[in-house]
């Protein structure tokens, strides 16, 4: 395997990392429609970072509206085996408190949206095995990067994947709390998922900015409360990041990066030509 970039995705003010380097904003065009935004490409610890803020500059792109598969496909494009999500989420349990990390390990799937949370289909069926839908290599390092920066940071947690645009009505999130779920968002199970597709390894920072509105004692979510928690987490996902990217194998070599191997149902002698020209940069030797 090649040497890789680390991809990061998140909110727009992450790239206003101190020892940000040399950067670049590189349009891409994609088979699946446009990412995001531009990518911003450049160097941070010696090592080849491209990002991507999720919503757009300026915060433009509702939840329900982002094209996981353009995003992923022109990171995949720019040469990223690595992706770290930065992400908001609302706490389901107590123990979870504003401004603290979940290193989540489990997606739980509330939307209605599968069919955009793939690149297969039309003329080619492939089946990735998700019961792990985390990388585990770079959830560990993300977590032992956040310890030793002294954060508040849990290890495992169940992020469960709402639509949205509105947050929860307090009989979901009261369901969601007792089950026993751990932390609520709306964006990173399609990234997880259009990932795993790419073999690309892909770890979320699950950033808590409330705790939805299960919890009585407590006033439920607003906007106002979500985005003075997210700048103040802004601040700490920074420093998360810096600290983790010299730490992340220069080679993409994780079960991640061979999620393919035999996931293919369809004889590659029916492949469709125009879906195999769109895969191609996906599947690198598997086309």
């Amino acid at each position: 395997m090649r040497n890789s970039r680390i991809g990061i995705i998140g909110g727009s003010g992450l790239y206003n990392i101190e020892g940000f380097h040399n950067q670049k904003w590189v349009r891409i065009r994609t088979p699946f429609g446009p990412p995001s935004d531009e990518l911003l490409t450049g160097e941070l610890a010696g090592r080849d970072i491209v990002f991507l803020p999720r919503h757009a500059r300026g915060h433009r792109i509702l939840p329900g509206e982002l094209n996981h598969r353009a995003n992923i496909w022109a990171m995949k494009k720019l040469g990223v085996g690595w992706v770290i999500s930065v992400s908001a989420v609302g706490s389901l349990q107590a123990k979870y408190r504003p401004c603290d990390i979940v290193m989540i390990d489990q997606f739980l799937d509330r939307t209605k949206r599968s069919s955009e949370h793939t690149f297969f289909g039309r003329g080619i069926v492939a089946h990735i095995a998700f019961a792990n839908p985390i990388c585990e290599e770079l959830r560990q390092l993300l977590m032992k990067s956040a310890r030793s920066l002294k954060a508040r940071v849990h290890d495992g947690g169940t992020y469960v994947n709402m639509e949205g645009p509105a947050f929860s009505t307090r009989a979901e999130s009261l369901t969601n709390h007792e089950l026993g779920h751990d932390v609520i968002g709306m964006t990173n199970l399609g990234e997880a998922k259009c990932a795993r597709e790419a073999q690309i390894a892909y770890a979320t920072l699950a950033m808590v900015t409330d705790y939805d509105c299960w919890k009585d004692d407590e006033a439920h979510v607003t906007v106002e409360m979500v985005v003075a928690n997210l700048i103040k987490n802004a601040s700490l996902a920074k420093l998360v990041i810096s600290d983790v990217v010299p730490k992340i194998p220069e080679i993409a070599d994780c079960s991640c990066h061979h999620s393919l191997k035999n996931a293919f149902l369809t004889d590659k002698k029916l492949w469709p030509a125009k879906r195999k020209s769109e895969l191609k940069i996906l599947l690198g030797n598997d086309c």
